[in-house]
């Protein structure tokens, strides 16, 4: 059988604006609590929530902002970021979501290469001075106002005027093939490119990542996952508003604790989260001080995501319904995910099967045709959810997205007999030992099950004889003995074949990462050569 899959049809895609679909569930749940920001205390319900989103939308077609202009929004995790999404789609201007972690070369990048017209920005957050480096750039960018939340400027810019409404002020109609999006991709080598989605790719994935949970008004999300990422703003916020959910904004970055303690006081039934978020509240020495019982379920996303950890979430954590998703930004993001009822197996071992309304499929990286099932090629995936583009740069959007229309995510990933899917690896990751092609994935897997380890992230090294070596770094388990290569060779000999033993062990603290979780193996590989002195 080929490595093809198709997604259900039923339920049909959502054929309605982000503001439409919005209002709809205003309209449903007026009353219901619809936000928490947990820091400050603040709450809104559905009615509540949706007077404050018209008064920052109305503040801004008032500043001249109108269908298709580029508002950029360049802060932590907050209210008035998800006040922000929701007034920029209600009046068709396209949200440039900035990177957190952005410093100043990159700020100018993104605010130049989209053409940010006005800029909503934090004054600051932890070590980051955001007004400081934003009057080192502004005047050499498109952006014609900035707005620092909490300032004076911000207040008087969200008065609601009880003569005027949202509705007699916008001009224009807008239309769920619009563009309202922009997300800039890691850019782990070169600049980052601007993946644009519309309305109806990420309304659909948000409703479609969160129907596949089992969403209802009912649920309480606890999102520390950053919203200028689609885990935040797409699977979260939306996924949320879609079913009438109530959106939990633990604290403005993520902390293990706070987010295990917002779960417990807000009685959250889901919680969203990267491996590693898992791994470090799993591992939080108050762990079992909290109250986990009403959780059902959430989603593990963003890398990869281990066996042990996953199971800890099931058994520790309650979450008997968790499921994994995979994607990425250009598919708005979700491609594959495990259902409710599947079994443990498939929850743990796999990132799931075909979403709905989505097709994918497995092909040779080189040829491009399709494979069988059980091989390991490139995945490729198609549909409503593949972004309409990069951001002005047809050329980058035409090396992703095929004559066809699909998208070729760069991963690895084998379809099994029974449709689903497992990553392998990326392309670029993929390490070729003396001519074996080797899988980090498979590595770190194996690692994960030594007692001492934390985490680990396994890479391919220079290496003069076969071409590339093998180095793990790992993370060791509070109170355990640093492992060396030998202590690790002695553990995998036998139990794994002796190419896939790492040569090299270095024990770190922490992992390089991006803001959204993801490891930075590119950057892993650079530190480890200069540190081992390879070519």
């Amino acid at each position: 059988m080929t490595a093809y899959a198709a997604g259900d049809t039923h339920p049909p895609l959502l054929e309605e604006t982000i503001g439409a679909n919005f209002e709809r569930t205003v309209a449903a749940h007026p009353d219901r609590e619809a936000l928490v920001e947990v820091a400050s205390g603040r709450r809104w319900t559905w009615a509540e929530l949706d007077r404050d989103v018209d008064a920052l939308a109305i503040g801004l077609i008032r500043s001249g902002i109108g269908k298709g202009d580029r508002v950029g929004i360049w802060s932590p995790n907050c209210a008035e970021w998800t006040l922000t999404q929701y007034a920029t789609a209600k009046i068709g201007a396209v949200l440039v979501n900035i990177n957190p972690a952005y410093r100043t070369h990159e700020l100018s990048y993104a605010l130049n290469q989209s053409g940010t017209k006005l800029l909503i920005s934090a004054p600051s957050f932890k070590t980051s001075d955001y007004r400081a480096m934003i009057e080192e750039v502004v005047d050499q960018t498109p952006v014609e106002q900035v707005l620092y939340l909490g300032s004076p400027e911000w207040t008087d810019h969200n008065v609601s005027d009880p003569g005027v409404t949202l509705a007699e002020l916008m001009t224009w109609t807008l239309e769920p093939g619009d563009p309202i999006n922009i997300q800039y991709t890691s850019g782990t080598t070169g600049y980052p490119k601007g993946a644009t989605l519309s309305h109806r790719n990420i309304l659909n994935n948000g409703y479609f990542t969160t129907e596949l949970i089992s969403f209802t008004e009912e649920d309480r999300l606890c999102i520390p996952v950053p919203f200028y990422h689609c885990f935040g703003m797409v699977m979260g916020n939306l996924g949320c508003t879609t079913h009438g959910a109530t959106m939990v904004i633990p604290a403005p970055g993520f902390d293990p604790e706070i987010t295990l303690r917002a779960v417990a006081e807000e009685r959250c039934t889901a919680v969203y989260g990267v491996p590693t978020m898992f791994i470090a509240m799993q591992n939080h020495p108050s762990f079992v001080d909290h109250d986990l019982s009403s959780l059902r379920t959430g989603i593990m996303a963003g890398s990869i995501c281990p066996v042990e950890v996953m199971k800890r979430c099931v058994n520790d954590m309650h979450m008997a319904e968790v499921s994994i998703a995979y994607g990425m930004t250009e598919t708005s993001p979700v491609s594959c995910q495990t259902r409710v009822d599947d079994d443990l197996e498939r929850r743990t071992e796999t990132i799931g099967r075909v979403h709905p309304h989505v097709e994918v499929k497995v092909v040779d990286p080189v040829t491009g045709e399709t494979l069988e099932r059980g091989e390991a090629g490139e995945l490729c995936t198609r549909g409503y959810s593949v972004m309409l583009g990069y951001w002005d740069d047809p050329d980058k959007t035409d090396e992703a997205i095929d004559a066809d229309g699909w998208m070729h995510t760069g991963d690895l990933a084998v379809m099994r007999e029974d449709g689903y899917c497992n990553i392998v690896g990326r392309i670029k990751d993929m390490v070729i030992r003396g001519g074996e092609n080797i899988y980090p994935r498979e590595i770190e897997e194996f690692l994960y099950q030594h007692p001492d380890v934390e985490d680990v992230q396994v890479i391919g090294v220079p290496d003069e004889k076969y071409g590339e070596e093998l180095c793990a770094w790992i993370k060791m388990r509070a109170g355990a003995d640093p492992l060396d290569a030998d202590a690790v060779r002695a553990y995998a000999t036998g139990r794994l074949a002796h190419y896939k033993i790492p040569r090299y062990v270095l024990v770190v603290e922490e992992f390089p990462m991006t803001v959204t979780g993801k490891v930075r193996k590119v950057q892993m590989r650079e530190e480890t050569a200069q540190q081992l002195g390879l070519g």
